[in-house]
């Protein structure tokens, strides 16, 4: 089905200065089927002001709060008031944010993780239910053609039976952080636990490593055994992470992220391990996926080019040879959740055969594996299981 208007689109966060609220209005912007209309931009009514001038909105549809948002975004006309809203504020604010809206009667978009934690997320997955509103996450990984590529390979069972995923997410950022002077306070509200929930780089990047292999393979976590550590001194949160992890159904896997990995700019990886063949996957190098046969030459796709199935065709804009990356990866998950508001605004949602972008299903397993990673290494590495 289909809308003769764009899909009118507020955000809450993603001011002035804000890195990720920028990257969200390119993204969605990319395709001309979404226009950003509204938006409380900060807690700072004057900067949200200033932010909303940046983007030329109309003054009377920026807001000093999400609160008078919710409030005056319902006043209006139907055929006036935002279709959904993107929520880009800190981990803390993601469920009151996303609740509000909800129960208001509009589709959400949220950054990850979900929630400040496994318990909020399932309340939150309740109110999702509860309501029938559209919930996307932004786990933008998944919108990689090459990454759509390799999941209908694995379930179209070219790889056979998996037996074995090895993920990795190393950063080496942080390792700056070791020659400064600390002055006590937490400069990363990553770091501070009020805030960010109960990890920091298991939280922040393995939980996008989580979701990547998931994605692929379709194969959830039964358990895991994690050793997180926290290499900079001063800081209450991990920094580094290493697990042993075990999937339903029988494969073995292994999942590393880190923040400390000198030299590693966003180093996101995969390799899945099947009977039949298997697959690597660089996010640094996200145009090419290699195939891997026990008795044949490795083989190299590359994005944009006809052999490659329709839904990878599907999710690139330009021809072989030209470079696509984050934004336009980023932009297929608002792709994906434009499709499902659209059938909501026409009163046809859910279709029955699904979607393809990460729901709020996805988020409250990344919940879980968050919290049953620090459980874990708060017990000597101790196998946990996730739960859920």
């Amino acid at each position: 089905m289909s809308l003769d208007r764009k899909l009118r689109m507020g955000m809450v966060g993603g001011g002035r200065g804000a890195f990720i609220g920028s990257v969200h209005r390119m993204a969605a912007a990319l395709d001309g089927r979404i226009e950003l209309v509204a938006g409380a931009f900060s807690a700072d009514a004057e900067k949200s002001q200033a932010s909303g001038q940046d983007l030329f909105l109309d003054p009377e549809r920026v807001y000093g709060s999400y609160q008078e948002m919710v409030e005056k975004e319902s006043a209006l006309d139907p055929s006036e008031r935002i279709d959904f809203v993107s929520i880009v504020v800190r981990n803390d604010l993601h469920f009151e944010v996303a609740k509000a809206f909800l129960e208001a009667g509009f589709n959400v978009v949220c950054e990850k993780p979900l929630a400040f934690s496994l318990e909020q997320g399932q309340q939150l997955q309740a109110i999702v239910e509860q309501t029938g509103k559209v919930f996307g996450l932004t786990h933008n990984y998944t919108g990689y053609p090459m990454v759509k590529e390799a999941r209908g390979m694995v379930q179209s069972g070219q790889l056979g039976r998996i037996l074995k995923i090895v993920v990795e997410y190393p950063q080496g950022y942080a390792i700056t952080a070791l020659n400064e002077q600390e002055d006590g306070a937490i400069s990363n509200w990553r770091m501070d636990p009020s805030v960010s929930g109960v990890s920091n780089c298991m939280g922040d990047i393995g939980s996008h490593a989580e979701n990547l292999a998931r994605y692929i393979t379709g194969l959830e976590i039964e358990e895991l055994a994690a050793d997180l550590s926290t290499f900079i001194p001063g800081r209450p949160l991990d920094d580094d992470g290493n697990m042993l992890v075990r999937y339903k159904g029988g494969a073995k896997g292994i999942l590393y992220a880190s923040q400390i990995s000198t030299g590693d700019e966003n180093n996101l990886n995969i390799r899945v391990y099947g009977t039949e063949a298997s697959l690597e996957w660089h996010q640094e190098h996200p145009n090419e996926l290699i195939v891997k046969y026990a008795e044949q030459p490795r083989q190299v796709h590359r994005r944009g080019n006809v052999y490659n199935s329709e839904v990878c065709q599907n999710s690139t804009r330009i021809p072989f040879g030209h470079p696509e990356g984050f934004i336009e990866a980023f932009a297929n998950v608002y792709l994906g959740v434009a499709e499902a508001i659209v059938d909501e605004v026409n009163g046809a949602y859910p279709r029955a055969e699904g979607y393809d972008f990460p729901d709020v299903a996805d988020g409250v397993q990344g919940m879980a594996f968050i919290e049953a990673a620090v459980k874990s290494s708060g017990n000597n590495a101790a196998w946990t299981a996730l739960g859920i």
